[in-house]
């Protein structure tokens, strides 16, 4: 496939790229039309944390790594999801030859099955990250239609113009890839998400003598994690939280509730085994938790001792010091496990002095008021609580600022792609990477829908995609936007007033109302007086409007027509009227919503 119309030929020359909506570098023309490119096009990732998706092209070939979702911030009430727009991708379906996991993240694996219900195509990843992707396949009724293709370190294979290794790197998950993909304009690196921990639980360490032999060969370009890249020095091993818990389990004297991520199977390890040298049982709490145990021993990633898991039933009829609860809930969400466990609203559960809970897990930003008020009502019930804000209960799976710059060291990039971050993070990566020694106008510091065109020695911005999240809300894909969510803020932060009126559809006479209710304005059941003033209001208007005297409810005025008055015309003026009434009485700017009816 040729490049598409509207790119922007121009060579980079001085300077670092760093792209904004409708800005591109200034420069020379680029290189001639025939000259092989790679195309590097963001599509989620980049600029925020979570919905990681980078589109490459080269020639008539285009592939996806990764298909992330999203979690709903604040800023989304109601939602359950984000995921990236697949526009781009379903322009060129005929040339998307497969998707590639890094890993079994749902912010790298969730959004795949938005994906495959629109567009039949392969998926190649770990057998961790397949696995996971498939139970969520099951959900949507895909899986036994979808082509999965596990794929293992260092063995490499080919789609379309593209020849993808996958690489070994260590994360938080097990069974994370890098790739080292090769094009005909020279080889490109993704990192996935990745930490260079030196011990690793399952010793699978990363691959550093391959990149290193790929850094020796000579990279084009590197797309490299930049979530931690505010850390100095490294992210400390998995095995240092290990021996932290150790300690901890040791001096329990009662019951132990751990919560922490499903899909951290070293952490889930470190647990099964502490509990089994300990003389404990464990119990599994958690839909997620259950299912990420279940795949995770059937793959050989997750050695269980017989008779360690009882059901929670079961293990509730131990004594204190012999119970381990492996549950979901480290952010506090309001329904899991641990949350009715601090609210003592738990089927089996009653939380009490004695008891150590542990949250080990790292707070994602937007949910400390949760996490701490679970906290604060665990504390209530008497138990000892350690999160990571007091205790050292839980090391990151990011790499911090020297692992960064060893990566950098041993790819040797010609030019270099931040990914996985806010821009604040992108930034960062990119001044980290000129201090690595990166030329300035090699560090490509882009956000989603920024393409760039790659030669062997030059690069070039593209015409920005117009991309944007699209939300998921129960079974509605993309059809809540902006003026949606603004509407729900307005009506969490003000509240809704609904102002009816039934007017005579031959003569336009109104022959009943205005009637008023309200949801979050006021309690009606203690405002009637708040109520009748309002309905006053709006009977003075309608009456100026006709032209007759005022009305009360003692005495009606017998009905009028709204001269020339339309339906739409009505509602506006019900709708000015109570807005004017309200934000002058009280103050306050709930949504007005009327309502005009006919008889």
């Amino acid at each position: 496939m040729s490049e598409p119309t509207g790119d922007l030929p121009l060579e980079l020359s001085r300077g670092s790229l760093q792209a904004k909506s409708g800005e591109a570098p200034r420069g020379q023309p680029g290189e001639p039309p025939d000259e092989p490119t790679v195309r590097i096009i963001p599509l989620g990732g980049l600029g925020e944390i979570g919905l990681n998706m980078m589109a490459l092209e080269t020639g008539g070939d285009l592939i996806a790594v990764d298909c992330g979702l999203m979690f709903p911030d604040d800023e989304m009430p109601g939602i359950d999801y984000a995921i990236p727009d697949f526009s781009y991708l379903r322009a060129t379906r005929d040339h998307l030859r497969g998707v590639i996991l890094t890993h079994a993240h749902e912010d790298h694996i969730g959004a795949l099955p938005y994906l495959l219900h629109e567009l039949d195509v392969p998926v190649f990843g770990p057998r961790m990250a397949l696995a996971l992707a498939g139970e969520r396949l099951r959900e949507h009724g895909l899986l036994e239609r979808a082509r999965l293709h596990p794929v293992e370190p260092r063995r490499a294979f080919t789609l379309g113009a593209f020849r993808i290794e996958p690489l070994r790197v260590t994360h938080s998950v097990v069974d994370g890839l890098g790739y080292g993909i090769e094009t005909p304009v020279g080889t490109l690196v993704h990192t996935g998400d990745f930490k260079l921990d030196p011990h690793p639980i399952d010793g699978e360490r990363s691959d550093y003598h391959r990149l290193a032999e790929l850094g020796e060969r000579g990279v084009l370009c590197l797309m490299a994690d930049s979530t931690n890249v505010d850390r100095p020095g490294t992210t400390p091993s998995e095995r240092e939280v290990g021996k932290a818990l150790a300690e901890r389990f040791r001096r329990a004297p009662g019951r132990i509730i751990l919560a922490t991520f499903a899909s951290h199977v070293h952490r889930v390890q470190q647990v099964l085994d502490l509990a089994n040298a300990l003389g404990r049982r464990v119990a599994l709490v958690g839909r997620s938790m259950e299912t990420t145990v279940r795949l995770a021993s059937e793959l050989g990633y997750l050695r269980v001792p017989d008779g360690l898991i009882l059901p929670l039933e079961d293990l509730t009829n131990l004594p204190a010091h012999r119970q381990v609860i492996l549950s979901t809930g480290s952010q506090g969400e309001p329904n899991s496990a641990l949350a009715l466990m601090a609210q003592d609203e738990h089927k089996y559960v009653r939380v009490t002095e004695g008891d150590l809970v542990v949250l080990s897990a790292r707070i994602i930003p937007g949910h400390e008021r949760t996490v701490t008020r679970v906290v604060n009502q665990l504390l209530r019930l008497g138990a000892e609580v350690l999160w990571e804000q007091v205790a050292f209960v839980h090391v990151s799976g990011h790499a911090s600022q020297d692992e960064l710059r060893l990566m950098l060291n041993l790819v040797r990039p010609q030019f270099f792609i931040p990914v996985h971050g806010e821009y604040r993070h992108l930034l960062a990566h990119g001044r980290l990477a000129k201090d690595a020694g990166v030329p300035a106008e090699r560090v490509l510091v882009i956000e989603d829908g920024q393409g760039v065109a790659l030669t062997k020695a030059a690069a070039r911005l593209l015409q920005r995609l117009p991309v944007d999240r699209v939300l998921v809300d129960g079974k509605g894909i993309g059809d809540v936007g902006h003026v949606v969510l603004r509407d729900r803020q307005l009506l969490a932060e003000a509240g809704m007033v609904v102002v009816a009126v039934t007017v005579d559809r031959r003569t336009g006479e109104i022959v009943a109302g205005p009637e008023i209710v309200s949801r979050g304005w006021v309690y009606e059941r203690e405002s009637e007086a708040v109520l009748a003033e309002a309905k006053a209001v709006l009977r003075e208007a309608l009456a100026a409007r006709s032209g007759e005297e005022p009305s009360s409810p003692e005495t009606p005025a017998p009905p009028s027509p709204l001269t020339g008055l339309t339906k739409d015309e009505l509602a506006a003026l019900l709708r000015g009227t109570l807005r004017r009434f309200i934000t002058q009485r009280y103050e306050r700017k709930p949504i007005v919503l009327p309502i005009v009816l006919e008889a």
